[in-house]
């Protein structure tokens, strides 16, 4: 899978162009399927008019609304309650997976119950753009900060796809989001590296390779 980690969304022309090269194609010529399932598990994001704005591309965090060919809706937390074989040769066929911000933990969770993060490695061609917690989930960790909800479990565990954490929403101090002083505090319960990045930074991994996508600010944290 070709991962495109954002804070905010495709927000600018550099992220937007390391997402035409992921597709290889035009968005246009693209299909997608947005998973709004991150949202429901924030207390500040849904349920109710959030994720109608995520899935009807009216959001002001550009996703769902940049020209796809064609858009549908993955909604995690129904996926088991249906036969596999409804869902399973629509993720194949998919150009790309669009998933919404929202609580980083309670995604990974249904990411594990749907059986979505079994798929993933069979996902050799498609692309996954992740927002804020869409982004997170791929981390081995999310950090106590960024806990909103616990899985049964009581772990703060991600998929561990990429070998960093992500603490998005870099801005400066004041300003709405988490100031680096913040971040920098976050980084130090991770226990590995991590990368603080702003709404107009995106992380590309490719085959393990990561670049960073940039119009604005971001900082790497080594780890111990």
């Amino acid at each position: 899978m070709r991962l495109l980690l954002t804070s905010a969304g495709v927000r600018n022309a550099s992220i937007r162009a390391a997402l035409v090269d992921l597709l290889g194609k035009p968005i246009e010529d693209s299909s997608a399927l947005c998973i709004p399932t991150a949202q429901y598990g924030h207390p500040k994001v849904g349920p109710g008019a959030g994720p109608w704005r995520f899935i009807s591309g009216t959001s002001p965090l550009p996703m769902v609304g940049l020209g796809w060919k064609s858009m549908g809706v993955l909604e995690l937390t129904a996926l088991p309650s249906i036969d596999r074989e409804r869902w399973v040769p629509l993720v194949h066929e998919t150009d790309c997976l669009l998933a919404a911000g929202g609580d980083a933990l309670y995604l990974a969770h249904w990411m594990r119950e749907s059986g979505l993060a079994d798929l993933l490695p069979e996902l050799d061609d498609t692309v996954w753009v992740g927002l804020s917690a869409g982004s997170m989930v791929m981390a081995p960790r999310m950090g106590t900060d960024f806990i909103q909800w616990r899985p049964p479990d009581g772990e703060d565990r991600g998929l561990g796809l990429v070998g960093f954490s992500i603490g998005p929403h870099l801005a400066p101090e004041g300003a709405p989001g988490n100031s680096m002083a913040e971040l920098e505090a976050w980084a130090t319960t991770i226990d590995g590296p991590a990368y603080a990045i702003d709404d107009e930074t995106a992380i590309k991994v490719v085959d393990g390779v990561v670049e960073l996508i940039s119009e604005g600010q971001w900082r790497q944290f080594p780890g111990p």
